[in-house]
């Protein structure tokens, strides 16, 4: 069985739904479809979800919202006409939004929770009514009928582990099934949405659900680029990669999965692979648990994202000081702020964080830190980039550091910092943002040209 997931651009008009709808019914192991909101049809288009975000604001600034609910359903009005469906669906979408609007009005998070799902909702009953229409018996299944239990949390639903169980009983359908992604019902029977970006968490759920042997996560290119495609020109796709290395990539910038739907899928060890709508005939980016190294493949791309901060610690004698790391984590915890590296030394540590976790509260946790853990200096820096050499195979090859370091010497970007994980599959280098793409494609010539392979 495999279940697969189309994304924004992949379902954003007419044309496009006929292409997934091609890719479903051209192979009967599709049973489950997983299905986006409506991306944007053209590069100055605006998506549904953030037209269903701008009919929010209007709805809790208590300003007149109906224009920009027709223009919601103007969007589905034109698949539905260019597919020469009835209109029918149009009315339960008028009503839906309205219904949400009147019960939910003085609960703000709990109504943008049911406006955005409504992206996704409505564009699954739509390609389920239409697909039925062509003569292929086809079920539309809301989240909760499928059993997606999830916690209460708004924007940030986690799945529960009854729901897998409940999901397994989809396999038992005999039409083809179409689901919404982004969103699942609590036991409090709010509707509660997933982090953005969302539906590639729906897509892994179900098919860790129904024990699916793969899951096949379609979006507009053909698999997962070594490099950014924007910086570096034609980088290579790469074949096969692990959970893990993906986990690293999504971490700092690649964008083309959904870093944690990564978690349901590796407990059960399914399989993803990312192909392309357009061109569903080409091969994409195979995710495993593990893969076979070789001297081509030793580092499996190089990320690189902004906008992050550093703390800079210093205490003489901190390493037989008993309990100091603690003491900084438990400010950071006291104003809930989570960090991703720290790099340290016997006299001093460095705390890597995204710079929206510390903004408008920075003054406070540095008086904080300075009175709890009595430090001897302390220094914060901004414009900070994080770039990440990500590979299964680098700690079997002598140098790679070293190559690494060369390649941005050669290019005249200073290093503030080095950290390397305990799992040797990746390396971080601080390096100041405007210095970002200079280096992704430094790293990436000398890496890719076979100097990361010869020393």
């Amino acid at each position: 069985m495999k279940v697969s997931k189309f994304g924004g651009s992949s379902v954003s008009n007419a044309e496009q739904i006929k292409k997934v709808l091609n890719i479903v019914n051209s192979d009967e192991d599709r049973k489950i479809t997983i299905v986006s909101a409506p991306g944007k049809r053209h590069k100055e288009d605006v998506k549904t979800t953030d037209l269903l975000i701008r009919l929010y604001e209007k709805v809790i600034d208590r300003l007149d919202y109906i224009s920009k609910k027709e223009e919601i359903i103007q969007r589905y009005a034109d698949i539905i006409h260019e597919l020469h469906m009835s209109d029918t669906l149009l009315s339960t979408i008028d009503q839906t939004l309205e219904s949400y609007i009147a019960t939910l009005k003085d609960k703000p998070s709990r109504l943008l929770d049911a406006l955005l799902s409504c992206g996704e909702n409505f564009n699954a009953q739509l390609i389920a009514e239409y697909n039925n229409s062509q003569g292929v018996p086809t079920r539309y299944i809301s989240p909760g009928d499928a059993g997606i239990t999830v916690t209460d949390l708004p924007q940030n639903a986690q799945i529960l582990d009854q729901s897998y169980e409940a999901l397994y009983k989809l396999r038992e359908y005999d039409e083809k099934l179409i689901i919404p992604g982004f969103f699942g019902l609590s036991r409090q029977n709010y509707i509660v949405t997933f982090p953005r970006g969302g539906s590639d968490i729906t897509g892994a759920i179900v098919a860790r659900g129904v024990r699916a042997d793969i899951y096949e996560n379609f979006t507009d290119v053909s698999g997962i680029f070594r490099a950014n495609p924007s910086i570096v020109k034609n980088p290579e796709v790469i074949d096969e990669i692990t959970y893990r290395e993906m986990r690293e990539l999504s971490y700092a910038g690649f964008g083309v999965f959904h870093d944690e739907a990564l978690q349901p899928l590796h407990k059960d060890r399914i399989p993803v692979v990312i192909k392309n709508t357009n061109r569903p005939d080409d091969i994409g980016t195979y995710i495993r648990h593990d893969r076979e190294i070789n001297s081509n493949n030793v580092i499996s791309g190089i990320s690189c994202d902004k906008d992050f901060t550093v703390l800079n610690i210093k205490k003489y004698l901190m390493n037989r000081q008993v309990g100091f790391t603690r003491k900084i984590l438990g400010v950071l915890e006291d104003y809930e702020i989570s960090f991703d590296h720290m790099p340290s030394g016997i006299d001093s540590i460095s705390i890597i964080m995204r710079s929206k976790e510390i903004q408008h509260r920075e003054e406070q946790v540095l008086n904080d830190i300075r009175e709890r853990c009595e430090v001897d200096e302390l220094s914060v820096e901004h414009d900070l980039a994080v770039l990440m050499i990500v590979g299964e195979g680098m700690h079997r090859i002598v140098g790679t550091a070293n190559t690494i370091t060369h390649a941005l010497a050669e290019a005249n970007i200073n290093l503030k910092m080095m950290n390397q994980g305990a799992s040797e599959i990746s390396i971080m280098f601080g390096i100041d943002v405007i210095d970002a793409e200079k280096a992704v494609k430094s790293t990436y010539e000398y890496c890719y040209n076979g100097q990361c392979l010869k020393i």
